[in-house]
This record gives structure tokens, C-alpha cells and sequence, in this order.
């Protein structure tokens, strides 16, 4: 988390976010290790080490987790590991799968990692030929029911496993959690590169996998600062691409995620979860990627794993559990701690929108008095200049670091409004809740914007402000302008991630825009200036759902 703090304070150091994921696959390894599950195994289980050929001869290094005690065949479920991870990821979970509920369980590690073979192909084409072939070759060598397939995974595996069901009509139910569904829109959100993933993703596979040649191109156009090769690949690795495939399968869909993922934005999922017309499920609480499953995967007591399995019961045991009956959208608010709410879908998350206009920005960077007005009635005729520069602005935090400190402590990414500086950023602020308001739905903010280069960045956020000027992110959004004319007006809309967050009693809402954020590249370079106004056409303006 990075919380804002004045001019004369040093900046804090940065973790690495390789050696953040590294930390959280250890401390998951070390619960797998230390886990009463595979200690178990004996009882309910036998877990064996195997190598599985897939359909080009490449040997794929799996843990099959055998339900012992219980006729079969088993329903079979195949987990592919996440990115940078073994096999042993799932082991716990697999393992109280098995013994519990007698799944036959097989989980791997994808192509290109650890000690399976061949090279990273970014869940390519291999890559889900080898969930397949671990399918087929599951039906061969176990007691697995060739009518009772499922598949699930966290991040990496997670994509795979939706990907496999578009193309694979055998497979019945998925579980995706921290997955995602549109790779341009997780990797280049608003047409911006998101940096910090990029270097993890990049790091963590130099560390513990060998690049494929889509990958090895992919990273040497993004040190060029070229996101072409990067694009082109994203269609085939998606499942929003594929969703009409799915959705003719029947494949039953379960999404988790975390409000604050910081490598694939929730707001892309709930799209995809809109487009899905089978059986589906999507629980959304607080948490970063895959912070909310990994220690569930160690076997560990964990809220989401118990959706998942419940989701595999009903679907593929018949289980009338109550998954049939219930309200399929299943949400947590980001902040307080708060209890899980049940919605028929996800539009029904929303209660209701308010727009507020924004008004004349001040320039005081000094004073609280220098935000301008969020009121009902459009401000327009206005301009605001703001310059691309060191200074204090906001911050969507540190991927991984940020999301985790919120969901585990409760402590957010903040600011202190007063110091940031406005010649560096727009600031608007709404009048107090005296009650406090529950912010639920995907915010929207529409601004018209005249750049003086021809690509320019601009980061859009949503802060809940205490009397004394503390802010907490409740939502941002970051937007690119691409070969746009320099001096000439351009009106921008754009839709900040989705969140469900109770502002305390007294507290207000507050929107920044500046030019600048560390997670992100911004192509906004020293001295560049992006001039706000609010023409009488287009207001400038944000939406704000409630629930």
C-alpha cells in the first residue's frame, strides 16, 4: 500500500512483487507441508507422483489424489497449477476433495513450469491440449467417471480451465478463482500497460519456468515498448471470446475474485459473467490475486473452496445442497468486514446511480477548501490545467501488497487529500454522508480532455474521505489516450473497477485525476499537460452506484 504523505517525507520502499509472489507461494507450500490433509491421505486418500504424455509427447508432472474407502468410479476433477507454481499447489485441497467427497483428483503443473516439460505458451493451444490429455489419460489409469468432469484453478490455472471447457464438451463444471476472462483488458486496461504484472508475470516465469517463443516475443516488443505482439496473442487466451462455445457446452461456471486484483481487474469478470447463460456463480470479496484461495488450496478451512466444493457437488454428484436455489451472485463489501450478501444477478448489486457534476477544481494544493464542488447541477465553461511532474497525487497501491493488507487488516490504499497537489491533479469532493452510504456497482466518470501530446495517460480515482482530509481507494481506472491530436478536445468515459464499500457516517466521496501512477506505464512525460474542461454538451461528471 502506498498512502500519500507530504512533500517533505521520503517515498517508501517498494517490495518487489517477484519477491511477493515468492513469499506467497512459500507461505502456501509451507501450509501444504504442514497441512493435517495429506497427513490423512492414509485414511481417505492416496496421493501418488505420475507422469502423464500429452498429445505431442511432452511429460506432464502430476499428483493424483485417489479417494480410498469408497466404491467408484469418481467424479474426476483436473486442476492445472497457477502461473509459477508446482503441482503441489492443490495438494491440500485435492486431498480433502478426495477424501470428503470422493473426487478423483488429478492436479499438474502446466507445460513450461517446474518439472513438467516443454515451454510456457501462455494458456495456448498446447496448453489446453494438455488438460485434455490428462483427462484422457485420467479415464484410462483411475476409477475416473467419464461423465462427471470437472475442472479448477487458481490465476493461471483458473484461465486454462475455462479455456479447456470451451473446446472440451466433456468437461461439465468449472471453478475459476483470481482467473480471468479477457487478457487485453487484464493486461492493458483503458489502453494502458499495467507494469507491475508484466514484471511479475515475466520474473516469476524466469525464475521457475522456460519461455516459450509467444512469451519470448511478447517480452522483447514490451521492452520496447511495443504491446502489439501482446494483443494479437489475447483473443485465442480468452474465454470472452469463446463464450458462446461454453455457454453450448453447458458448461456450469463458477468465478471468485478479489475486489482489488491488481493483475486481473474484477470489472472484466463481472462483463463475462453477464455473457454466461448456463448455470453460473460469482463470489466477490475482499483481496488482491489469489489471496483469498491460496491457503483454501493448502486444505486449509477457507469460504471460497467451500463454494467450490459445493459448486462440483451439486453439478457433478447431483447434490441438492441448496447451488440450484440460491442467488448466484454472492458479494462481501471491500472494507469493514462485513457479512456476505445474495443477489439474483449482478445488476442487482446496484440499488440505484447518482451523478454528480464536477465543478471548478482550485488550485491551492495547500487547502482542503481548493477541491471543487461534486453538486447534482452541471458546472460547465470551467477548465483545468493539469501538469505532468513530480509532485504528491494519488496511488493505486503495490499488486499483490495492497489488496492483501486490505483484506486481511483491513487497511486500505490511502491519501491524505490536502497535499495533493493541484497543479499535478484534479480534485473533487461531494458533500458528507451523515449516515454513511454503501457504494455497490462499477463507477463511471466522464471528462473531456485536451492533451498537448499525442499519447497521454490519465488515472481516475474514488476516495471515501474522513473529516480530517484521509482517504481510502475505493476504485480507480486507468485511460490511455492513443494518437490523439494535440490541442484538440477529446471527451473521455470510462468505467472505474467495480466495488461494494460502506462509507463510514460523516465521511464524503472524493475524485482525483492526475497524470502519473507507479503501477502503471504512464505515457505522460514531464512537462506534459492534460487540460480539463466542462463543455456544456458534456458535462464532466461521475456516477456513483449505491446499493
Amino acid at each position: 500500500m502506498r498512502s500519500q504523505t507530504p512533500r517533505s517525507a521520503p517515498p517508501r520502499p517498494r517490495p518487489s512483487p517477484v519477491r511477493l509472489l515468492a513469499g506467497l507461494v512459500a507461505a502456501v507450500l509451507a501450509a501444504v507441508l504442514l497441512s493435517p490433509a495429506p497427513a490423512a491421505a492414509a485414511v481417505g486418500s492416496q496421493i501418488r507422483y505420475t507422469t502423464i504424455t500429452s498429445h505431442d509427447g511432452t511429460a506432464i508432472r502430476a499428483k493424483v489424489i485417489t479417494p480410498t474407502g469408497t466404491e467408484g468410479p469418481h467424479p474426476l476433477l483436473v486442476m492445472p497449477s497457477a502461473w509459477g507454481t508446482p503441482h503441489l499447489l492443490y495438494v491440500g485441497a485435492g486431498a480433502r476433495l478426495a477424501q470428503e467427497s470422493g473426487y478423483q483428483v488429478v492436479t499438474y503443473s502446466s507445460r513450461g513450469f517446474w518439472d513438467s516439460g516443454g515451454r510456457i505458451e501462455v494458456a495456448g493451444p498446447q496448453d489446453r491440449a494438455d488438460a485434455s490429455a490428462v483427462i484422457d489419460w485420467a479415464l484410462e489409469n483411475t476409477d475416473a467417471d467419464p461423465g462427471r468432469i470437472g475442472m479448477a484453478g487458481i490465476s493461471y490455472g483458473g484461465g486454462i480451465s475455462l479455456l479447456t471447457a470451451a473446446e472440451d464438451d466433456r468437461i461439465r463444471a468449472v471453478a475459476s478463482l483470481s482467473g480471468w476472462a479477457d487478457l487485453q483488458e487484464s493486461l492493458y486496461p483503458g489502453g494502458t500497460v499495467d507494469v507491475q504484472s508484466a514484471e511479475l508475470l515475466l520474473g516469476a516465469a524466469a525464475l521457475t519456468g522456460r519461455k516459450g517463443e509467444t512469451l519470448q516475443n511478447v517480452e522483447r516488443a514490451y521492452r520496447r515498448g511495443d504491446i502489439g505482439p501482446a494483443l494479437d496473442m489475447a483473443p485465442d487466451r480468452s474465454a470472452a471470446t469463446k463464450v458462446d462455445r461454453i455457454n453450448a457446452n453447458g458448461t456450469a461456471v463458477m468465478m471468485a475474485h478479489g475486489w482489488n486484483d491488481g493483475m486481473f481487474p474484477v470489472g472484466h469478470i463481472t462483463d463475462f459473467y453477464g455473457e454466461l447463460s448456463g448455470p453460473k456463480r460469482l463470489m466477490l470479496a475482499p483481496g488482491d490475486h489469489a489471496t483469498q484461495e491460496l491457503f483454501g488450496a493448502a486444505g486449509l478451512p477457507d469460504e471460497v473452496w467451500e463454494g467450490v466444493g459445493d459448486w462440483f457437488d451439486h453439478h457433478l454428484k447431483g447434490e441438492d445442497n441448496g447451488v440450484g436455489a440460491a442467488d448466484p451472485v454472492m458479494v462481501k463489501p471491500n472494507n469493514g468486514r462485513g457479512a456476505w450478501s445474495s443477489h439474483p444477478d449482478w445488476e442487482s448489486v446496484t440499488g440505484g446511480e447518482q451523478t454528480f457534476h464536477l465543478g471548478r477544481p482550485g488550485t491551492d494544493w495547500t487547502r482542503w477548501q481548493s477541491s471543487g464542488a461534486m453538486g447534482a447541477e452541471p458546472d460547465t465553461g470551467w477548465s483545468h490545467g493539469v501538469r505532468t511532474g513530480i509532485g504528491t497525487t494519488a496511488e493505486s497501491g503495490t499488486v499483490l501488497l495492497s489488496g492483501a493488507l486490505q483484506q486481511f487488516f483491513d487497511v486500505p490504499t490511502g491519501v491524505l487529500l490536502p497535499t495533493v497537489d493541484r497543479y499535478r491533479a484534479g480534485v473533487w469532493t461531494s458533500p458528507a454522508y451523515p449516515d454513511g452510504a454503501r457504494v455497490a456497482g462499477a463507477p463511471e466518470a466522464t471528462f473531456t480532455l485536451t492533451p498537448t501530446a499525442r499519447e497521454q495517460s490519465v488515472f481516475v480515482y474514488l476516495y471515501a474521505i474522513d473529516s480530517n482530509g484521509r482517504g481510502a481507494l475505493l476504485s480507480h481506472a486507468p485511460h490511455t489516450l492513443r494518437d490523439a491530436v494535440p490541442g484538440a478536445p477529446v471527451t473521455v468515459t470510462t468505467e472505474l473497477a467495480p466495488v461494494v464499500w460502506d462509507v463510514p457516517a460523516g465521511h464524503r466521496l472524493a475524485v482525483v485525476v492526475d497524470t502519473r501512477d507507479l503501477r502503471y506505464r504512464s505515457e505522460s512525460t514531464i512537462g506534459n499537460r492534460v487540460t480539463f474542461t466542462s463543455p456544456e454538451a458534456e458535462p464532466t461528471r461521475v456516477t456513483i452506484p449505491f446499493a
